[in-house]
């Protein structure tokens, strides 16, 4: 790279006096470029290792690497003009031979660049025949033509080992029918995809701002083609925000609802985050898992990962190591019902933040096994806080739930209960704050995985009633505002997220059911089979008399209730917990609605 540097520089600083000449250099001049010409190439090359030219390969020059020949060149042309200035004061020297020289080194250097660049880079167009390859690529069409659209028509161009070939672009804005990207026309609007699925393979989606309708009706497009089609992610989804081909994958049910993208405070997360010991609790499960990434993003001091699933410990600390080696790790095979053993893992850690995400959370089997809710949820919970007040943690974020507003099961009572005491410790040392949402796509035992498998299995889609409805976040949105919350966090709040919409469920089942290029009721028949025990039809996120108070971000709200007495609220737990090692589901119950009077308990076959 320098000798070839070297060899251009000299060759523009002899032409700008070859051009200012015309072709015929007096003898004078060729004495003055031969004495002076090291000089000349010394400096060039000194400014181009300035501007960090020798850095970068050179298969992979870009704008900024032209901009840095720019610089380099006319910082070297300044130096070279005063030095003359000073020691001639440019007496005999050809004001024109430098600027041209100026010029020319630009126009060389650059161009020696872009020359290695050509050379490993597929066009297409067959400017290298002899690296085309004879295989038939997968013809693409593809919907949408922004900037992500001429970035994967750009990718595919640069990696024949993709095997793609864009044959078209559709889109519906009217200034851009008839024009071209990198080569590839736009064909018409996105309404006319089936006129020219014909000539494609498969068509990519690459409008990731879409979101639940527009994508729905894109989607729905598509299906009609009988085409295989995948979508580019949103730029979140996207490490640094880069969009690739690699990235593109099938139409999700996270798309068609819609969910907008997460802006978080990546300052304020530092500053809770960064640098600290944090223990999750339940690091196993589907929140947790994903809590326990989004934290190591921000340089914890030391990550805990608590659990009483073996496997599922075992599964968080080897994706652990493996996306996270530099951050220190220590696992916690342990169930936060046994006290000490909850008192020895926090002795041995010594976490700064606790996030508290380990619960019984499917609500069927909870009703049928209420001893069950209220041992893990509540007493639990009480061992996992009182550690942490006392080790003097600084932040204890419950992550809590929807069903606990005017809960009519046990799971969301015992949760109501478990945001009671949490709350009634707050002070001290210890801030502790709750963080309430609604259902989470994709986690263990939620309802997508179940009509997955029906779906798969081609039997009935089994939903509960016409008209339930629920609330519905993807997983990593919901770590991300439990992470956003918990740094917002005085102490003493409840806070709620936005949960956008409610969904009705039979709604979200055909959709599901068209994502798999299958039709509801004639492919797929659903059926109706009755609110399960303890399930209601629509979900709550505030109860009355919670008083409702906006925060910096538009996605989460808080609630500021009176905290209980923390020596009443155990006096009451302690006879709700008494019944649960009772295994009396009915006395459990009826404890459950001493300590939170909203509870309507639904009628089960719980027996004592």
């Amino acid at each position: 790279m320098l000798l070839l540097d070297a060899l251009l520089v000299g060759l523009s600083y002899w032409g700008a006096y070859f051009l200012r000449y015309e072709g015929s250099l007096p003898d004078f001049e060729l004495y003055r470029i031969r004495e002076a010409l090291p000089f000349i190439v010394l400096i060039k090359l000194s400014c181009f290792s300035l501007f960090g030219l020798y850095r970068g390969m050179w298969r992979y020059t870009s704008i900024g690497d032209l901009v840095n020949v720019i610089k380099a060149s006319v910082t070297a042309e300044v130096i070279m003009v005063l030095i003359v200035l000073y020691v001639r004061h440019f007496q005999g020297y050809s004001r024109a031979a430098f600027f041209m020289d100026l010029v020319l080194t630009v126009l060389l250097v650059s161009s020696a660049r872009l020359a290695v660049r050509l050379y490993f880079t597929e066009t297409r167009i067959g400017i290298w025949p002899l690296r085309r390859s004879d295989r038939r690529d997968r013809r693409i069409l593809i919907v949408g033509a922004g900037a992500a659209a001429e970035k994967v028509i750009r990718e595919v161009g640069e990696n024949p080992g993709l095997g793609l070939q864009p044959v078209g672009l559709l889109d519906d804005d009217p200034d851009k029918q008839g024009k071209t990207i990198h080569g590839v026309p736009v064909l018409g609007k996105v309404e006319e995809v089936g006129l020219f699925a014909e000539e494609c393979d498969e068509i990519i989606i690459a409008i990731p701002s879409a979101r639940g309708g527009d994508m729905r009706r894109i989607v729905s497009l598509c299906e009609k083609t009988g085409k295989d089609f995948r979508t580019m992610p949103a730029l979140g989804e996207l490490i640094d925000g880069r969009v690739s081909v690699r990235a593109i994958r099938k139409v999700s049910i996270d798309d068609i609802l819609g969910r907008e993208e997460v802006r978080l405070d990546a300052s304020l997360l530092k500053e809770a985050y960064q640098d600290r010991r944090v223990l999750v609790t339940g690091a196993g499960g589907s929140i947790g898992r994903e809590l326990v990434r989004q934290v190591c993003r921000f340089g914890p001091a030391g990550i805990g990962l608590l659990d009483f699933s073996e496997f599922n410990l075992f599964s968080v600390e080897r994706r652990c190591s493996r996306e996270f080696p530099g951050i220190h790790r220590e696992t916690f095979l342990t169930d936060i019902r046994d006290r000490e053993a909850v008192e020895r893992a926090f002795g041995r850690f010594e976490p700064q933040v606790v996030l508290h995400a380990a619960a019984y959370k499917h609500v069927p089997l909870q009703e049928e096994h209420p001893w069950e809710a209220v041992i893990n949820n509540v007493l639990g919970t009480m061992n996992v806080a009182d550690a942490a007040r006392a080790a003097g943690v600084e932040l204890f974020v419950l992550v809590s739930t929807d069903k606990a507003v005017r809960p009519t099961n046990v799971m969301g009572a015992s949760k109501r209960v478990a945001e009671m005491y949490c709350l009634a410790l707050n002070g001290d040392k210890t801030r502790f704050t709750a963080v309430r949402f609604g259902n989470v796509l994709g986690s263990s035992g939620s309802v997508v995985p179940i009509f997955l498998e029906q779906i798969e299995r081609r039997t009935s889609v089994t939903v509960t009633h016409p008209e339930v409805t629920r609330y519905f976040m993807s997983i990593p949105e919901a770590a991300q505002l439990i992470l956003q919350a918990g740094a917002m966090g005085r102490g003493g709040e409840t806070f709620i997220l936005d949960m956008g919409k409610p969904v009705k469920i039979v709604d979200l089942a055909r959709d599901l059911i068209r994502l798999h290029g299958l039709e509801p009721d004639r492919d797929i028949p659903i059926e109706y089979i009755g609110l399960r025990p303890g399930e209601k039809l629509y979900e709550e996120l505030i109860t009355k008399g919670e008083g409702i108070v906006p925060t910096d971000h538009e996605k989460i709200m808080v609630l500021r209730g009176c905290a209980a007495d923390p020596e009443e609220i155990r006096g009451k737990i302690a006879s709700l917990v008494a019944a649960a090692k009772a295994y009396d589901g009915i006395l459990v119950k009826k404890a459950l609605s001493a300590v939170v009077p909203e509870y309507q308990p639904y009628e089960s076959h719980a027996r004592p």
